[in-house]
């Protein structure tokens, strides 16, 4: 099976579709586009294959839209990410937290 580019990637169509104006990708947000760039960068490397995140992202947006308040694209597609990268043991749930808390920690700060 071939791997997608980061052309084919960033022209998903579907339920995960990434946000575009004009044709062009839109980030509200610094973060966003680095989120971006990490999923797309560690699937160029073969550390995952897309299918594995896109269908991640699918059923995020999917559960995402039963509730009241919907969540941004790339909150999505971040926890999208975080769900990869425990299921495939780069990170565990207790690195995630604490570092969540070193973050939220420090921005108080």
């Amino acid at each position: 099976m071939n791997q997608p580019t980061a052309l084919q990637i960033s022209n998903m169509e579907g339920p995960g579709a990434l946000p575009r104006s004009n044709g062009e990708l839109i980030f509200n947000e610094p973060w966003e586009a680095r989120a971006f760039g990490m999923a797309v960068a560690m699937e160029s490397q073969g550390t995952y294959q897309w299918e594995d995140f896109r269908s991640r992202l699918i059923k995020q947006i999917s559960q995402d839209g039963q509730q009241d308040a919907e969540p941004e694209y790339y909150q999505q597609w971040f926890a999208a990410l975080e769900d990869l990268a425990v299921s495939f043991g780069f990170v565990t749930e207790e690195e995630l937290d604490r570092r969540t808390q070193e973050i939220a920690s420090s921005e108080e700060h």
